[in-house]
């Protein structure tokens, strides 16, 4: 009788790799024409839902702009695209996806969240370097981030960039207060630098995954056109989540089964 080997996405050099780096770049993970669906849908998403602001306050923004790019820089952002769009449904449950994640979260894999990133063209805001566990607070490291790629990214256009291993030190003490009161949680820009990550330039269609507390940020998008990003948040159901974004809202079971603990009860209808 012949053996059918399981096939998997992710090698055992890919897995060691995230594991140890706490990020990975997989390419083609949507199809050209997957990726053109998607690209249509959130520009018109863009067009319909999505709201432009000056993005994260704090001080750090002048320690990675000049006062006069800073006074331009603007972040265009949606939350939950896959509540408005079929194709962004479809596409937090892709099947390639779904099974890298389950090789690195286990079999059972929940969506928490998803968040589009655009970069506007020449002023497009930077990040400075966060982990987003401050965003979304989680018990443990069990949270992997998906940034589907719909542009080719590049140093020019703010391409994401990791602190490598940084991951390993668990949730960290961020910046959330400055002198003109509450900010967008990040690191002292004293002691995290951009100039010290690696940068994971990808092609439209590649994802590229990070864990909840590997250290990452982004240089302003310089070029004439747009940098577009989706993040998609993931996590082992029994990472329980204690605040921020998305608190209390159940999410898509995208891989398996969601186990009951004690205490659970059973999941708010209306």
């Amino acid at each position: 009788m012949t053996m059918v080997m399981e096939q998997t996405v992710l090698s055992d050099e890919q897995i060691s790799f995230y594991h140890k780096n706490g990020f990975l770049h997989i390419p083609e993970v949507f199809t050209p024409e997957e990726t053109a669906e998607l690209s249509d849908q959130m520009d018109r998403l863009v067009e319909d839902w999505a709201f432009t602001s000056p993005g994260w306050n704090g001080p750090w923004r002048l320690a990675y702009m000049d006062p006069e790019t800073e006074a331009k820089s603007k972040l265009t952002a949606m939350h939950d695209l896959h509540f408005y769009s079929q194709a962004w449904s479809r596409a937090v449950a892709n099947p390639r996806l779904v099974e890298a994640l389950s090789q690195l979260l286990g079999p059972n894999v929940e969506l928490h969240h998803t968040t589009l990133h655009i970069k506007p063209p020449q002023t497009g805001h930077p990040f400075p370097l966060h982990q987003d566990n401050p965003f979304y607070g989680h018990h443990d490291g069990r949270y992997i981030d998906v940034l589907v790629h719909l542009d080719d990214t590049r140093h020019e256009n703010g391409e994401i960039r990791f602190l490598a291993g940084s991951h390993k030190s668990g949730h960290l003490q961020h910046i959330t207060e400055s002198e003109e009161g509450p900010c967008a949680p990040h690191l002292p820009t004293d002691e995290y630098r951009l100039e010290d990550t690696v940068a994971v330039p990808a092609r439209a269609g590649d994802v590229v995954i990070f864990c909840i507390d590997t250290v990452h940020g982004s240089y302003i998008n310089q070029t004439k056109k747009p940098r577009r990003l989706v993040r998609m948040g993931y996590r082992n159901p029994d990472n329980r989540q204690e605040y921020g974004q998305s608190f209390g809202r159940p999410g898509l079971m995208v891989c398996g089964y969601r186990e009951r603990r004690e205490g659970d009860e059973l999941l708010p209808g209306n």
